[in-house]
């Protein structure tokens, strides 16, 4: 199953999607075929587990577009719309709506059959709250409330064989390529078209032409790990790549994690810095480095984390906060401090985390704790104050604010 699971993956990053959309918990939702990809990576699973009666009524084959109405002032609000032919079906919270599968003309008029593409498009990115439909070289503007149509012609994009609105902006996807574009223009603007298999996707190889530093700095799949040692140097992975930002100047490289981690291979759980060393967790084992040019792997590991840290892994999260010698270790909800001058080590103090489920990466440095989830991070001054805190603090890009990619 697993070599399975693998080949679709790799099928889905080397030719065109059929359709993306988000679900309410802000996931994308990626298909192509009969198969369903949820997130940037992980497993392909039958489009009709996640939704039975898209293969009941239709025999499905391929999703044409699909996206998700987000309007608090429609009653569609968060459901996801499916287009199969000239069918559309309508979900809230998995579940066909009563009345479903409808004719696209009667739900969306105006709107032909047999689409490429689906977008939505809130005010005021578009002028009115709308939703945007992609035929071969035609666009239609369609307005939710009054359900007026408005045909434009956007020159400078390519046809889009699927679309995506994704932290507030817009990519058309055609073949393994896509372009950012304008939703009310159509304008292309930068240098496009880029690699999808290099922003929205985990692979352990890229396209010759990619610019490895602009795509990890760009890219849209969570991290896996970040840490800062005692110089000021931060360190991000995510799959089988890291960037690395200087300390003394920010300027940034990135790297295989085969390369400089040779032991190590790919992927990481989670990352802290400790008086000069890496401390690298991968499932149950913990490996350790020298800080250094390159890294020393130090005689005797890797160790198990049990043995290491006194918890069981597989870990989420790890930091260290500067000159301090506390592990904090992260399971799910769940936070755990580790005495690392202590021998043994023991994983205690256990306390609830109640501002999230679960967290991708975390870091603390002088300016306070930094939790990352998904393509967001949150800027705490304190453990403290993350642990104990009962709303969330402002939300940041990953890319634009920790790595300064604008696009």
């Amino acid at each position: 199953m697993k070599l399975l699971t693998h080949i679709l993956f790799l099928a889905l990053a080397v030719v065109l999607m059929d359709a993306v959309a988000v679900n309410e918990e802000y996931i994308p939702y990626f298909f192509k075929g009969d198969h369903l990809f949820k997130g940037f990576h992980g497993k392909a699973e039958l489009s009709n587990e996640s939704f039975a009666e898209l293969d009941d009524h239709h025999h499905l084959g391929h999703v044409d577009a699909a996206f998700r109405m987000h309007y608090e002032n429609s009653s569609d609000h968060d459901h996801m719309f499916f287009f199969l032919d000239n069918k559309v079906f309508s979900y809230y919270k998995h579940k066909l709506e009563d009345g479903f599968p409808k004719d696209i003309s009667e739900v969306f008029p105006g709107i032909p059959d047999h689409l490429d593409a689906a977008v939505e498009c809130p005010k005021p990115e578009c002028d009115e709250d709308s939703v945007i439909f992609f035929k071969g070289d035609d666009i239609y503007h369609f307005n939710v409330q009054t359900k007026a149509v408005d045909e434009r012609e956007f020159k400078s994009m390519p046809n889009c064989t699927s679309a995506f609105r994704f932290m507030e902006h817009y990519y058309c996807f055609h073949g393994h390529m896509f372009s950012k574009f304008d939703p009310k223009t159509g304008e292309v603007h930068g240098k496009y078209p880029k690699e999808a298999r290099d922003y929205f996707m985990r692979c352990s190889k890229f396209s010759e032409e990619s610019d490895h530093v602009e795509r990890e700095r760009c890219s849209r799949v969570h991290l896996d790990a970040i840490t800062s040692d005692n110089a000021g140097n931060m360190y991000a992975f995510r799959g089988h790549h890291f960037l690395r930002r200087d300390g003394d100047n920010d300027t940034m490289t990135a790297d295989t994690i085969e390369n400089a981690f040779k032991e190590l291979h790919s992927e990481v759980d989670a990352v802290f810095t400790y008086q000069d060393h890496l401390y690298m967790i991968k499932d149950d084992h913990l490996f350790l480095y020298k800080v250094g040019e390159p890294h020393t792997h130090l005689d005797g590991y890797p160790k198990p984390v049990k043995e290491e840290l006194g918890i069981e892994g597989p870990i989420d999260a790890a930091f260290v906060c500067e000159d301090h010698h506390i592990a904090y270790i992260i399971k799910g909800k769940n936070i755990y401090d580790v005495e690392l001058k202590a021998s043994p080590r023991v994983a205690g103090n256990e306390r609830t985390i109640h501002l999230f489920e679960n967290v991708d990466a975390a870091m603390c440095n002088r300016e306070g704790v930094k939790v990352i989830k998904g393509n967001h991070f949150y800027h705490f001054m304190s453990t403290m104050e993350f642990v104990a805190g009962r709303s969330l603090p402002e939300q940041h890009r990953v890319s634009l604010e920790l790595f300064g990619c604008d696009h």
